[in-house]
């Protein structure tokens, strides 16, 4: 093992959707390690019970997205399991984690090293009252009331996506919606899929379905979006956002959904507003929609301006991997030392 990264992931924030990936700065290899390896990525995932028991047989979803929106692999693992991604190219990419069909973080995650050798990335999280309580809103897997045969296939279907069994899982599932149409959430996992194996004509029937059985079903709407995204069908993205955003108004991350909806349509203003009212619901747990202001500053050549959401960023996550580049950015680009021929030493953010 020559990497270990031990994340704290604090969730205590308002739950929210599964959905495009955050845009995070580009990070590249060092320029003497060959591109286009193929790595493993696994590591332990441990939940800390430290202000409350977590449910028995609680299980998380973690889905290891591109920086495209494509979902590469997808497992399922317990409070103390562990995750293995195989056959992953190096590069740029984020691990969502999902709590009942219900993304609740992300982790930015650079697969490059020297050594070619399997990547460990420990994930930790916190249990607290509030997952808790957030969790009994949700509709969990298993809320759906099913015939005893129609659960222990759904059960089944669970396990075959966990062992990326994922041609066997859409069997089990079609048998369950063909048995009873308005499962709204196994057309939501039979959507999820197809999205993974790039049908995505597919995947938005099964979603659209799934919005047909439950019109309020919020994680259908945010997952209708994604997939639109994925196709560049960006009018059509938005549409679908916009209704997630109705229906959860106070989801800081839907809203940054719909933000980066805009952005991908040209609507730079309009996702700048939807970002930053995804600070304002949570500005600890959307920190990373700083980056994605910054990104877009930058792009428009208004380097002042990524200087200050990089700066703003690093206030909220001062352990960020890649905190120093980020750093010389904002002393190259601070608008004061602009403005001062003879400007004082630039505080580190």
């Amino acid at each position: 093992m020559t990497r270990r990264q031990r994340l704290i992931l604090l969730i205590g924030f308002t739950l929210a959707l599964n959905t495009v990936v955050f845009a995070q700065p580009t990070l590249t290899p060092p320029a003497d390690v060959p591109t286009g390896r193929i790595f493993t990525l696994y590591g332990d995932f441990k939940v800390f019970e430290l202000q409350g028991d977590v449910p028995p047989h609680t299980m998380f979803d973690l889905i290891l997205y591109s920086t495209g929106n494509d979902a590469i692999a997808r497992q399922r693992v317990g409070k103390g399991g562990r995750y293995s991604f195989n056959n992953i190219v190096e590069g740029n990419y984020v691990i969502g984690v999902e709590l009942d069909n219900v993304e609740i973080t992300r982790v930015a995650i650079h697969i490059a090293q020297r050594k070619h050798e399997p990547m460990r990335q420990d994930m930790q999280m916190a249990w607290t009252p509030s997952v808790g309580a957030k969790r009994s809103a949700l509709s969990a897997p298993d809320s759906y009331t099913r015939t005893p045969q129609n659960r222990k296939l759904f059960e089944q279907a669970l396990k075959q996506i966990n062992k990326n069994e994922l041609p066997k899982a859409v069997a089990t599932l079609r048998s369950v919606v063909a048995a009873d149409p308005k499962d709204y959430q196994s057309w939501n996992e039979l959507g999820s899929i197809y999205f993974i194996q790039k049908d995505f004509t597919a995947a938005e029937n099964s979603y659209a379905k799934a919005i047909e059985a439950k019109p309020q079903y919020t994680t259908a709407y945010v997952s209708l979006g994604r997939v639109r995204l994925a196709q560049k069908k960006h009018e059509d993205a938005i549409a679908a956002l916009e209704s997630a955003v109705k229906t959860d108004p106070q989801s800081a991350l839907t809203n940054y959904f719909l933000g980066e909806a805009n952005f991908a349509a040209g609507k730079e203003s309009i996702g700048v507003g939807y970002m930053n009212e995804a600070l304002k619901l949570d500005p600890v747990g959307m920190a990373n929609a700083h980056l994605r202001l910054a990104n877009v500053h930058h792009l428009a050549g208004r380097k002042d301006l990524a200087a200050i959401e990089y700066n703003e960023f690093l206030k909220k996550k001062p352990e960020y991997p890649d905190a120093q580049r980020l750093r010389d950015y904002i002393i190259a680009n601070n608008p004061r030392r602009k403005r001062n021929t003879n400007p004082s030493p630039t505080p580190n953010p």
